[in-house]
């Protein structure tokens, strides 16, 4: 009777093989954040291959991993692709990542330390000295204040939750908008949210933060309709 037992040979390479296709999602989904892939794209299996010096074997399986996070879709017989995401759907996620927004806060109240929240003052503080026109960096600075604050929490689960939506609005954002921004309000927005995590009031810096991504999904409504973006209707 054969033996089912695994060799330590065996188990080690499967352990190298995971971590490795681990290591090419990480980057794979980096390039379609940044904007180098975008959605739509069809990937090239041998160049990304050749990039990152492995076999198809771990592509192939960072493939299926960046499946599973919504980033990528595959088609029969055609290969994988960035998936693109219509304005009904993005709005969907938006709903999702305010809620989350909110329990980060009031699980945050009830743990932030000062040097919490000089780390969050820092960030809004940036904020606050960028240009109506800086779009981009205040884009950035947004995005690492919301993820700096929901990490804070301790809360694993949460964070990569969070982290895996925020990946997606990312498919929609990135092939759309690019409108003019308040962003003297949008710091203002943040630095109040702030203040509340400073007086650890659960309550209402829930209630700020889930109105400040509802603002977000707002304002991401009015300028998708506005550039004619799909809407997920048939």
């Amino acid at each position: 009777m054969p033996s089912t037992e695994t060799s330590p040979t065996s188990t080690l390479e499967l352990i190298q093989s995971t971590s490795v296709a681990r290591l090419i999602a990480e980057a794979i989904a980096e390039q379609v954040v940044q904007g180098a892939l975008s959605p739509g794209t069809r990937l090239n299996e041998v160049a990304l291959a050749q990039q990152f010096g492995v076999s198809r074997g771990p592509l192939r399986e960072a493939i299926r991993l960046l499946e599973d996070t919504g980033l990528l879709r595959q088609e029969k017989n055609r290969g994988a692709f960035v998936r693109e995401i219509r304005l009904a759907e993005a709005a969907d996620i938006y709903d999702v990542r305010a809620g989350l927004d909110a329990l980060a806060g009031r699980l945050l109240c009830a743990r932030i330390t000062t040097t919490d929240i000089a780390t969050l003052r820092k960030l809004t503080q940036q904020m606050e000295k960028l240009r109506a026109t800086d779009i981009d960096a205040f884009h950035q600075l947004n995005l690492t204040f919301h993820d700096t604050l929901v990490g804070m929490t301790g809360n694993t689960t949460l964070l990569e939750t969070y982290r895996k939506l925020t990946k997606q609005l990312v498919l929609f954002r990135r092939r759309n908008l690019s409108s003019p921004m308040a962003i003297p309000n949008f710091a203002q927005e943040h630095s109040r949210i702030v203040d509340l995590l400073e007086q650890r009031d659960a309550d209402a810096c829930a209630a700020a933060l889930l109105q400040h991504a509802l603002g977000g999904k707002a304002r991401m409504v009015q300028d998708g309709e506005m550039a004619g973006a799909p809407d997920g209707t048939p």
